[in-house]
C-alpha cells in the first residue's frame, strides 16, 4: 500500500536535522497566467548554490511557493498530475505518486505558503498559513522516485516553465 512511502506529521531526520530556514536562496520566480498571479517561488540550498549534476550524494534543497490567490487542494493535485504528464511520466506512475502526496495538500488561500524540503532522495511539505508564524508539517515522502518526480515539476530541463526553472536554479534574474 501506498501509505508504506507516507508518514504524516511525524518529524523525520530532515526536520531534525536541517535547518532550511537558514539557507541561502539560489532564485525566485513568479508564476503568472495571462493576468492573474499564481505564486511566488524561492529555491534555498545551505551554499545558496544549486548543483546541476547528480553526481555526489543526493543534496538538499528547500522550494517554497507563497501563494498569490485562493486554490483549492483538489486543483493544487490535478495541476500537479497534468504537470507529471507533461513531463512524460506515465498516468500510472502519475497517479501512484498523487495518491502519496494527496494527504498532504491543504486548500490554499491567498498568502499561504507550501515549502517542500529535501535532502535528494526523501522530502517533506511543510505548510505556513497566512498571519500565522507556526509551520505545521504536512507529511513526509520517503520515496526517492516520489522526491525526484515531485521536483522535477520544477527544476526539470523538461519543465512547462523553463524560463521560471532557469531563474529558480539561479541562472537568470526576474
Amino acid at each position: 500500500m501506498l501509505w508504506s512511502c507516507l508518514s504524516v506529521a511525524q518529524p523525520t531526520s530532515l526536520q531534525l536535522e536541517s535547518d532550511w530556514k537558514s539557507w541561502s536562496k539560489v532564485g525566485s520566480a513568479d508564476l503568472n497566467w495571462l493576468f492573474f498571479d499564481i505564486y511566488q517561488s524561492h529555491l534555498f540550498t545551505p551554499s545558496g548554490d544549486y548543483r546541476l549534476s547528480h553526481d555526489v550524494t543526493p543534496h538538499p534543497l528547500a522550494l517554497s511557493i507563497t501563494y498569490e490567490r485562493d486554490i483549492e487542494a483538489k486543483d493544487l493535485l490535478s495541476v500537479t498530475y497534468d504537470q507529471w504528464l507533461k513531463l512524460g511520466y506515465s498516468d500510472e506512475q502519475a497517479l501512484s505518486w498523487l495518491e502519496t502526496i494527496s494527504p498532504m495538500f491543504p486548500d490554499i488561500s491567498e498568502g499561504d505558503q507550501l515549502v517542500y524540503v529535501s535532502d535528494g532522495a526523501d522530502g517533506e511539505i511543510y505548510w505556513l498559513r497566512k498571519n500565522s508564524y507556526r509551520w505545521q508539517l504536512m507529511g513526509n515522502v520517503t520515496d526517492e522516485l516520489t522526491n525526484d518526480a515531485f521536483l522535477s515539476i520544477w527544476l526539470s530541463p523538461k519543465t512547462e516553465y523553463p524560463r521560471l526553472r532557469r531563474q529558480l536554479i539561479g541562472m537568470v534574474t526576474q
